[in-house]
């Protein structure tokens, strides 16, 4: 199968969001500071490696595609969909915040794309789908450093009125 130009693009667009979320990733690892450091620390090193695995599955499948990866920095840069990183030491609550916002736009892209690549490529459709649920799993995880507990009322009524 050769892809089409779209499915080339749409690849080329997630491609471009994996390379960014792992060197952002790196950048948080090695500037965050705070509370839970080590703990946060060590989570963006499994964010990172899971970034550049899938960036280079989606890279290698456009090539099982004969479609051209592109991956130079200046590609990324002028295509991502990820905000940039600030400079310097970052609190961990603030990194808390600013990865779970490149994750979930890495995963917005993901689904934008997604029901076209599924129409042409339900393969590299599935591939997405794995990734995207990675990707939330790790938003979630992330995020939960930075959440306070729901109130037990608020539960118990939400949980009363879906009975109803």
């Amino acid at each position: 199968m050769k892809a089409s130009e779209t499915l080339s693009n749409n690849l080329q667009s997630v491609l471009v969001d994996l390379i960014e979320l792992h060197v952002q990733g790196k950048q948080a690892h090695w500037s965050v500071v705070g509370k839970n450091f080590r703990d946060l620390h060590l989570q963006l090193d499994e964010i990172i490696l899971d970034a550049r695995e899938f960036s280079d599955e989606v890279a290698e499948r456009m090539r099982a595609l004969d479609a051209m990866p592109d991956g130079r920095s200046e590609t990324v840069t002028k295509n991502t969909h990820l905000p940039k990183f600030p400079d310097g030491e970052v609190d961990t609550a603030e990194t808390v915040t600013l990865i779970t916002e490149r994750l979930d736009a890495t995963v917005e892209n993901m689904r934008k794309v997604h029901d076209e690549v599924d129409e042409e490529d339900p393969t590299s459709a599935d591939i997405l789908h794995a990734f995207i649920g990675k990707l939330e799993q790790y938003s979630w995880m992330v995020s939960a450093e930075n959440r306070k507990p729901r109130k037990r009322a608020a539960l118990k009524s939400a949980s009363r009125a879906s009975k109803t």
